[in-house]
C-alpha cells in the first residue's frame, strides 16, 4: 500500500512540476523577492546596524531562515483553486491514495524552496557574506532551514483547507508576517524592547536562524539552539500533517 502512496504522490509531483513551465512568472517572482528583501535590508534599511562580527554574516542566515517562511501563499492558493475547480473532484473518483495530491504539492513546493534557497546563498555570496563552519555545519544549516519550511509548508496547507477559497488565503496569509519579523532574522533581540525581545526569542524562526548562524560559524549563533531548531518543526508537523491530511479525508466525503 505504501509502494502505491509513493507512486500516486510522485504523480502529483510531476503534475506540480508541469506548472512551472506554463507559470515561469510565478515561479521568478517567489526566486526574486526574497533576494529583494536581502539586498534591501542589506543597503538600505539595516545596513547601519553594530552587529559584532559585521550586519551582512549576521543578516544572511537570518534571511535565508525569513525565506523559507514566505511564499507559501503560492502553494495555498494552488490547494483552494484545485478544491473550487473541482479537480480534487477528479482525483477523488481514482484509485489514489488519500493525501497524495497533498505530499505532491508539498513535494514541489519544498523543491522550489531548495531552488531558494541556492540563489539566496549565491547572493550572499556576492555581497560579501562567508560561511566559516565547514562542509558539515553547511549542510547542517541546509537541513534546519529545508526542516523549518517543511513545518511551515504544512501549516500552510492545513490553513488553506480550512479557508476554502483563494480569496481568504491572503487574510491568512498575513499570519506568517509577524512570525517572520517578530524574530531575529534582521536585527538582534538585544536591540529591542526586553518584553519584545523575549516574544523574538521564543519564536520558533529565531530558535532556527540562531542556530543556522551557529552551524554557519557566523555572529549571533549559539549552539544550544540547535536542538530547538530541530524540535519546534518536528512538533509542528506531528501536528499538522495529521490534521491536514484528515481534513483532506472529510472533503473527500
Amino acid at each position: 500500500m505504501s509502494t502505491y502512496a509513493l507512486t500516486d504522490s510522485w504523480t502529483m509531483t510531476r503534475r506540480e512540476l508541469a506548472h512551472w513551465a506554463r507559470q515561469p512568472v510565478q515561479v521568478v517572482v517567489g526566486l526574486v523577492f526574497p533576494v529583494m528583501l536581502l539586498l534591501m535590508f542589506g543597503y538600505l534599511i539595516g545596513g547601519g546596524r553594530e552587529v559584532e562580527g559585521g550586519y551582512v554574516d549576521y543578516l544572511v542566515p537570518g534571511m535565508l531562515a525569513l525565506t523559507m517562511a514566505f511564499g507559501l501563499e503560492g502553494t495555498m492558493l494552488a490547494v483552494t483553486q484545485d478544491l473550487n475547480k473541482g479537480v480534487i473532484d477528479r482525483f477523488r473518483s481514482m484509485p489514489m491514495a488519500n493525501g497524495a495530491v497533498l505530499v505532491g504539492r508539498s513535494v514541489a513546493d519544498m523543491l522550489q524552496s531548495a531552488l531558494s534557497l541556492t540563489v539566496m546563498i549565491g547572493v550572499g555570496y556576492a555581497i560579501g557574506w562567508r560561511p566559516h563552519g565547514g562542509l558539515s555545519g553547511f549542510l547542517g544549516a541546509v537541513g534546519l532551514l529545508l526542516l523549518f519550511r517543511f513545518a511551515m509548508l504544512w501549516i500552510g496547507i492545513h490553513l488553506a483547507m480550512v479557508a476554502g477559497k483563494p480569496e481568504l488565503v491572503q487574510a491568512v496569509q498575513i499570519l506568517v508576517w509577524p512570525v517572520g519579523f517578530l524574530s531575529n532574522a534582521i536585527a538582534t533581540p538585544e536591540s529591542m524592547p526586553r518584553w519584545l525581545g523575549t516574544v523574538v526569542e521564543w519564536n520558533p524562526m529565531s530558535q532556527t536562524a540562531t542556530a543556522v548562524r551557529d552551524l554557519f560559524g557566523g555572529p549571533g549563533g549559539e549552539p544550544g539552539h540547535v536542538w530547538a531548531a530541530v524540535v519546534w518543526p518536528v512538533v509542528l508537523v506531528a501536528v499538522f500533517f495529521p490534521l491536514a491530511v484528515r481534513r483532506f479525508g472529510e472533503l473527500s466525503k
